[in-house]
């Protein structure tokens, strides 16, 4: 397939988890790397279809500053395919927690697959909680399904909740909608909030700048997928390098601010 063309199926994806369309992403930029003009006008359009995908953000980042963007776009990939977060966040899991999770969560599934024992509160949020469920079971888990109307007592009866990041910058994370009200309700019961935020996930400033203006532009907040959650809801972000407090999870931005990204202009 055309770099071109792949490109373009990238950027008209819908649904498809943040990890997986930067992975996509990878190969195609590596085949247009030798046009400066077009990786950059590739990348920026990239983000403007997909402004709710951290890690396509930070690989464009990465591409448009790099000496050599093809070799960079291809280690990036590997950074991504090889990212131990899930592992990290299996091995840390407490024994015998009950946790809430909400949809179909990219990285807390790998992990709550590796795990294989956990206790389940699987909020059917975007029609994704049955699915889930289902393949948590055959994984090992006792998982159940809970309505999105249910999300507070589902938080209000788990030990710990289990938020995926799409991205994280200063002072929030994106993650599914609903979140927020996770998020809140067990900070008011006290319950731990881990924020999982894998290779790709946390952004500079001006990147998570650029990353909230246009999600907050995709429309009304109540019908989004996605919505921008304090980080002071976090009791801990969970990355490669394992549990964090959200202060010190800025320190583990490992891309530029590319301000080609976020320049304004006809490009």
């Amino acid at each position: 397939m055309h770099p071109m063309e792949r490109l373009r199926m990238v950027a008209r994806a819908s649904g498809e988890e943040p990890g997986l369309l930067a992975r996509e992403a990878a190969a195609a930029l590596a085949g247009c790397a030798d046009d400066p003009r077009a990786l950059v006008l590739a990348c920026r359009r990239l983000v403007e279809r997909q402004p709710a995908s951290g890690p396509l953000w930070w690989l464009a980042a990465r591409v448009v500053a790099a000496a050599d963007p093809g070799t960079e776009a291809w280690m990036s990939a590997e950074l991504l395919r090889e990212d131990l977060t899930p592992a990290v966040v299996a091995a840390a899991l407490p024994d015998d927690a009950v946790l809430t999770v909400l949809g179909w969560p990219e990285q807390v599934t790998e992990a709550l697959r590796r795990r294989g024992d956990a206790q389940v509160l699987v909020v059917d949020v975007m029609g994704d909680g049955s699915p889930l469920v289902a393949a948590l079971d055959r994984a090992g888990s006792d998982a159940s399904l809970v309505p999105e109307a249910g999300i507070g007592a589902a938080v209000a009866a788990s030990t710990l909740v289990l938020l995926d990041a799409s991205a994280v910058g200063p002072g929030g994370f994106l993650a599914v909608a609903g979140s927020h009200a996770a998020a809140a309700v067990a900070y008011t019961e006290q319950i731990p909030v881990w924020v999982v935020a894998g290779v790709g996930r946390v952004l500079p400033a001006r990147l998570w700048g650029a990353l909230v203006d246009k999600v907050t532009a995709l429309g009304p907040p109540w019908d989004c997928d996605w919505e921008i959650v304090p980080i002071e809801l976090a009791t801990a972000v969970v990355g490669p390098e394992g549990p964090l407090s959200p202060a010190d999870a800025q320190a583990l931005v490992d891309c530029p601010d590319a301000p080609e990204l976020t320049a304004t202009g006809s490009g």
